[in-house]
């Protein structure tokens, strides 16, 4: 055995003789094991946290977009059927300007809607406002440049925390 590292091994004088190398690994294959790891150990958290960050930004847009078509879809649906003579747009106090609306209906019904902080409330008959969306940002109605004045321009936008304090 010149080198020392390897060995012939005669089985029981079958003619079988095998070469068997020193047990365990190289330096070599050790390194190699701990530059993969170190790769992927670095790789895997900016991975994980680009993951959160899509999912979450995806789940605020689907949100946000429910929320949007369920406030245009009432609001449309009650100024459809109000009395263009009967709309005062104007704001309450401590709110931007334009931000709230009240009209009668065609059946009598006073509706108003409004921003108050982040919510848009809707107000039946002067009874309790109840929430119709939340993460409100800002609100416009207005009359477009128009000689029709049964046009009524809605502004909304809505915003929603996403990651990291980014909405």
């Amino acid at each position: 055995l010149g080198d020392g590292c390897r060995r012939s091994l005669d089985y029981g004088g079958l003619g079988m003789v095998r070469t068997r190398w020193g047990a365990g690994y190289t330096l070599t294959e050790l390194l190699m094991v701990v530059a993969i790891v170190g790769i992927i150990s670095s790789i895997f958290p900016a991975l994980f946290t680009q993951i959160t960050r899509f999912f979450r930004q995806n789940q605020a847009r689907a949100y946000i977009q429910r929320d949007a078509r369920t406030v245009f879809d009432l609001m449309g649906r009650n100024l459809r059927q109000s009395q263009a003579s009967t709309v005062v747009i104007d704001a309450a106090a401590s709110q931007p300007p334009y931000s709230r609306i009240t009209f009668t209906r065609q059946d009598g019904k006073s509706i108003r809607y409004y921003q108050s902080g982040t919510k848009l409330r809707q107000e039946v008959d002067g009874g309790g406002a109840k929430q119709i969306a939340e993460n409100l940002r800002y609100i416009a109605f207005s009359h477009p440049r128009s000689d029709d004045d049964n046009l009524i321009a809605v502004t909304l936008t809505l915003e929603k925390a996403t990651y990291n304090q980014q909405t």
